[in-house]
Order: C-alpha cells, then sequence, then structure tokens
C-alpha cells in the first residue's frame, strides 16, 4: 500500500488568473485547489520539489497543512506540462480514513511467461485500471502474475489476484495482458511491390548524345 507523506506546507492564493499561476511556477511553486466534503474550495500554492516528492514516492493520500490546519487529502488530480516533466497544477479531495474512493492505479507485470520462450510477445492490455477502496487500501500499483501465461493465453480482470479490499470497477472479461504468436515480417517476393529489380545496363547506340564522331 502507499505510505502516506506526513505533510506538504501551503499557502493561500489571493490572486486567480494565469498571470499570478505563472509567476507562482517561477518561484518554485505549483498552483492547486482543496475540495469536498461540502466545505468552501481552497485555492493554494504548494511547494514544486515537496509534490514531485509525494508523485515519485507513489504517495496518494497527504496531509495538506495551511495557517495552522491539517486537511486530509487524497491527490485526485495531477497537471503536467507538454514535455510531461513540470507540475503545472494538482487538485487535492479532502477524505476521510474510513472513506471507500475510486482511483486509477497502474498496472505491473510480474514474472516470465513460458509462452514467450513459445515464441510469443506479452501484450500489456491494460496499463492503468480503475479500482475502488478505502483510502487507507490504496495500492501503488496493480501486480500480475504472468508465471503462467502461455502462447495464446490471457490473464482477465476477473482472473487478478487483488490486495484485500480492493475491486476493480470494468468489465470482469476485460482482457489485461496476454500472450499472442509473434509475427514475423515476410520478405516481398520478386516482382512483388517493394521489391527492387535490377538495373539493366546496355551498350550506348553510336548515335546518342556524348558519343565520338
Amino acid at each position: 500500500m502507499s505510505e502516506a507523506i506526513k505533510s506538504i506546507p501551503a499557502q493561500p492564493r489571493t490572486r486567480p488568473g494565469s498571470q499570478c499561476a505563472h509567476q507562482l511556477r517561477g518561484g518554485g511553486q505549483v498552483p492547486a485547489v482543496v475540495y469536498g466534503h461540502k466545505e468552501a474550495v481552497l485555492t493554494i500554492a504548494v511547494p514544486h520539489d515537496d509534490m514531485w516528492k509525494v508523485i515519485r514516492q507513489g504517495a496518494r493520500i497527504i496531509d495538506v497543512q495551511m495557517g495552522g490546519k491539517s486537511e486530509h487529502c487524497l491527490v485526485q488530480e495531477v497537471q503536467w506540462d507538454h514535455l510531461g516533466k513540470e507540475i503545472q497544477h494538482v487538485d487535492f479531495k479532502r477524505v476521510s480514513a474510513d472513506e471507500k474512493v475510486q482511483v486509477t492505479v497502474p498496472v505491473q507485470l510480474r514474472g516470465t511467461s513460458p509462452g514467450v520462450a513459445a515464441g510469443g510477445v506479452v501484450n500489456l492490455v491494460l496499463h492503468d485500471l480503475h479500482i475502488e477502496c478505502l483510502v487507507i487500501n490504496i495500492p501503488e500499483t496493480l501486480r500480475v502474475n504472468i508465471s503462467d501465461l502461455q502462447l495464446d493465453g490471457a490473464i482477465h480482470i476477473k482472473e487478478l489476484v487483488l490486495p484485500e479490499g480492493v475491486k476493480v470497477l470494468g468489465d470482469p472479461d476485460e482482457v489485461v495482458v496476454q500472450c499472442v504468436p509473434k509475427v514475423e515480417e515476410a520478405e516481398p517476393a520478386p516482382g512483388e511491390a517493394g521489391a527492387v529489380e535490377p538495373e539493366v545496363i546496355t551498350a550506348r547506340k553510336p548515335d546518342e548524345k556524348g558519343d565520338e564522331d
């Protein structure tokens, strides 16, 4: 399960707008909001480096501290720049320890498929899964063991071994990962499109340009 960061400091944002947000990012801060539990929406800013640490550690539940008050929050959404390197904005959702939430977690394959030795290739169909569980039970990843995955075999959602209290939301018959035959690229036959015909060199005729008189 993901471990919560003890806290992340925050400061209020008093000026809305893209210009203010740009200035915050230039100063090492990230614009953010805190919402949920029928309380007022808070517009805040958090340190970029601290937020990056939260994401790198896989933490989903953190305490946002501002003005002597602590908000127990789920990292609901993170927006990135077009290169996917810099955090642009964060949505924090207020939660309680006994509350069920719906989140998306990545799939991680474990083991080696025997189907690969038989000439197959492993194809991860679903890279992420949408789950429901208690806040305190959010896993960092969902690990799928492929040690018994044979050639032409598949593992479906209903066949996953899930952590206690975790439920996958989706079609139980949907394929998560499969082992399919490796497709060999066929060489074009002579005369087919893409085949290169040998160049035929013929003797020059006596009256061609460039011949001596």
